[in-house]
């Protein structure tokens, strides 16, 4: 019985056909009726204009107000572990590097210090105390998870893991469900948030989006977790490769 083997550069070609129609396979869930969607100038980038969508009864995108202004992180952005299917090859996210997150991700819960804050009652809101915790040590099994423990911090994992108090950036924090529970792979970058950016927006992240408190106070209480929202951050040439196959706004 004779077998046959394709030659290499046939191979390649099947190969990055696979690839490529993955990409386009993926598209935002249908179910998302809310996308707040992030463009930077380009992969090093810091910069990023933000602005918020809404999908109308015929499937169709409707911006929501005015785009603002935001910062990333200090390197820029790197494909990140989220809903979209990532191009192979791609360099990923890793804890440390400085960038933020870029695909398209769900968005999560609330955290602050203000005993309560402006947001829909489906939206889960948390006041930080010193037993509240969210882990950025890979190699915890804790690692990019939030727990409240019933006393004050006594180990130093748990004294390390202490959400930030007193840091006005962080008085106000929306989840961006990159490298998220359950499918957390250690290293790959964790406490990925929207906050409150530093001394009005000369200072870029670790890797969060950050904007002015008056424009996230805005969000959080436009976010809808009934409309299942997600955050699209891209560069913008991908933006405009992806905006069709993808149905982004």
């Amino acid at each position: 019985m004779k077998r046959f083997a394709l030659p290499l550069v046939a191979l390649v070609s099947l190969l990055l056909l696979f690839f490529n129609s993955t990409a386009q396979a993926f598209e935002v869930p249908a179910k998302s009726k809310q996308c707040l969607v992030g463009i930077a100038s380009g992969w090093n980038s810091s910069y990023v204009t933000l602005t918020l969508y809404e999908r109308g009864v015929g499937g169709g995108w409707k911006q929501k107000g005015d785009s603002w202004r935001g910062r990333l992180g200090r390197n820029g952005l790197v494909w990140g572990k989220g809903l979209h299917p990532v191009p192979s090859g791609a360099r990923t996210k890793r804890e440390g590097d400085g960038r933020a997150p870029a695909g398209v991700f769900y968005t999560g819960g609330a955290w602050g210090y203000a005993p309560s804050i402006k947001k829909s009652p489906n939206l889960n809101y948390v006041q930080v105390t010193p037993r509240d915790l969210w882990y950025e040590d890979v190699n915890s099994p804790y690692y990019n998870q939030y727990r409240r423990i019933q006393h004050d911090p006594r180990t130093t994992g748990e004294k390390k893991a202490q959400m930030k108090q007193g840091d006005y950036a962080h008085s106000l924090k929306l989840f961006i469900a990159h490298n998220a529970y359950p499918n957390i792979t250690p290293g790959h970058g964790s406490s990925i948030f929207f906050h409150i950016w530093r001394n009005d927006g000369g200072s870029a992240t670790a890797g969060c989006t950050t904007m002015a408190e008056g424009n996230l106070k805005n969000l959080i209480a436009a976010v809808e977790p009934a409309k299942l929202p997600v955050y699209v951050l891209l560069p913008q040439a991908e933006y405009d490769q992806y905006r069709e196959t993808w149905k982004l706004p």
